[in-house]
């Protein structure tokens, strides 16, 4: 699925969830902080949706009030919705 995020220097995010535990995969934003972006796509790959929502929502960036993880948990629970 491609999520366009709102608010944050990345401007999409694509990604896979997987069976029944919705396992996440193939996580990739477009823009953003190449390095940092890589660094969480890697972390939260295999993680169930559910765990990494709560692990991301509400972060925020600088006096922005989102960030790219929490607009990936967002990401993540449109995916998750779009499975039922």
């Amino acid at each position: 699925m491609v999520y366009k995020t709102k608010g944050t220097c990345s401007t999409k995010i694509e990604l896979e969830l997987e069976g029944a535990d919705h396992l996440i995969r193939n996580v990739k934003f477009t823009n953003g902080c190449n390095g940092n972006l890589q660094g969480v796509s890697k972390l939260v790959e295999g993680m169930k949706a559910e765990e990494a929502i709560g692990k991301l929502r509400g972060i925020k960036c600088g006096f922005k009030n989102t960030s790219c993880p929490d607009q990936l948990s967002y990401a993540l629970e449109e995916a998750m919705n779009e499975t039922l």
